[in-house]
């Protein structure tokens, strides 16, 4: 949920100053350094400049400094980010962001964001998987949020520009997993969800409000609605890095349900089906990435923002999030990471990528309603600085019916 914006890495390199300094450790107690750290502490900081737009939000400008903490091998195990940031909807927003990686099994990151104007971000993730000799792991995310730039057009793939909503998204919630490795590559996942949604006036005043055009007849959980849900999952799993994949295969099947009994408005189920592959070339200079999923909601009066979604950084990158909203959906994104050169920048030591990619997808009532007509084609490209073993800042530009969207964010989208 939170977009640290901390990245435009290809514009304006030259404009960019840093430095490396020495630190006691004394002066960075835990979590900033552990055990895994030397003393002194090498801490390279990085301002830079925030530059993001996307068709939700609109332009966002700012900065921020980035300060990265290596340990004795000098692998960057801490990364903190305050940012402030402007924009025309929410006003100014002042952020901290902050990335700890104490162990290559276990991580944490957390996200506290507070606009002017609607808009505030509360995240705390957690995983870790050192117990059972490493056969356990486990999972928890705590979040509480409001979006103001969020958008509703309808359901079903042909849900037109003109019928575009605003509206904000106010959560909180706990997802939870604990997952256990049965045999060789094959790991079985039980998860707990709760999520508690208020919608409310939007931050994007020249869009009309989602209560102006829809009603709750017409769009189930239009005033809010509270999910109580368990997940089970069957993974398959021969990739060599979980962050940063290079080659293997990933394949996952779930079963989500949702239950009155147990706390939920409604009674609902999810079917989910991925399957990922990664193939490299010239010592991974080139890797090629697929992905494949179909997702499948089964349920009266399903809350529209518990259905098959597609749209935004990690799927359709043509288009906002959740542009588009029915009960299944197909999906294909395509990318060629292509490894430019490898550079020390500042002292780290940076893979620079460019990723030429294909989303295609599309929503539906069920999967035998898919029509040719119904599926979007987003091409793009991103850009990429990667700082093994854990850190990947990305720009993604998508082009959509609707125009070209760019995305600026941590992680590969996939």
């Amino acid at each position: 949920m939170h977009r640290i914006s901390f990245i435009i890495i290809i514009l304006g390199m030259s404009l960019l100053t840093a430095c490396t300094t020495m630190v006691p450790r004394e002066r960075l107690p835990y979590p900033l350094t552990d055990e895994s750290f030397g003393d002194p502490v090498k801490v390279v900081t990085i301002p830079l400049p925030v530059i993001a737009t996307s068709p939700n939000e609109g332009a966002i400008l700012g900065g921020l400094t980035a300060f990265l903490l290596h340990n004795d091998r000098d692998e960057v195990n801490t990364l903190i980010a305050p940012q402030v940031n402007f924009n025309e909807n929410f006003g100014t927003t002042f952020s901290l962001y902050g990335a700890f990686f104490p162990l290559p099994s276990r991580n944490w990151e957390f996200n506290l964001s507070k606009s002017t104007n609607v808009n505030e971000d509360y995240e705390v993730k957690f995983r870790d998987k050192t117990l059972l000799d490493g056969k356990l792991e486990t999972t928890a995310f705590l979040y509480k949020f409001s979006d103001g730039s969020a958008r509703f057009y309808g359901f079903q793939s042909d849900s037109r520009q003109e019928n575009e909503t605003n509206y904000a998204d106010k959560e909180y919630g706990i997802t939870a997993g604990v997952g256990y490795d049965i045999a060789r590559n094959f790991q079985i996942l039980f998860g707990e969800r709760f999520r508690r949604v208020s919608i409310k006036e939007g931050a994007v005043e020249k869009v009309p409000s989602i209560h102006d055009l829809f009603t709750e007849g017409q769009v189930p959980g239009i005033t809010g609605f509270t999910t109580h849900a368990q997940k089970l999952s069957l993974i398959f799993n021969t990739l060599d890095s979980r962050d940063m994949p290079t080659r293997g295969l990933f394949a996952k099947a779930t079963f989500e349900t949702s239950s009155e009994l147990l706390g939920s408005d409604v009674d609902y189920n999810h079917y989910e089906v991925e399957l990922k592959g990664y193939l490299p070339l010239n010592e991974a200079r080139y890797i090629s990435v697929a992905r494949f999923a179909y997702n499948q909601t089964l349920g009266n009066k399903v809350p529209f923002l518990e259905r098959s979604i597609l749209g935004g950084e990690t799927t359709l990158r043509g288009y906002g999030r959740n542009r588009f909203i029915d009960s299944s959906y197909l999906l294909c994104n395509l990318e060629e990471r292509i490894r430019l050169f490898r550079w020390s920048v500042f002292d780290v030591t940076t893979d620079w990528e460019v990723a030429p990619f294909i989303d295609l997808g599309a929503v539906m009532e069920s999967l035998d309603q898919a029509r040719k007509s119904s599926f979007e084609f987003n091409p793009g490209i991103g850009f990429r600085a990667v700082v093994r073993p854990n850190i990947v800042g990305r720009v993604d530009i998508g082009v959509g019916s609707e125009g070209p969207a760019v995305f600026v964010g941590l992680g590969y989208p996939f």
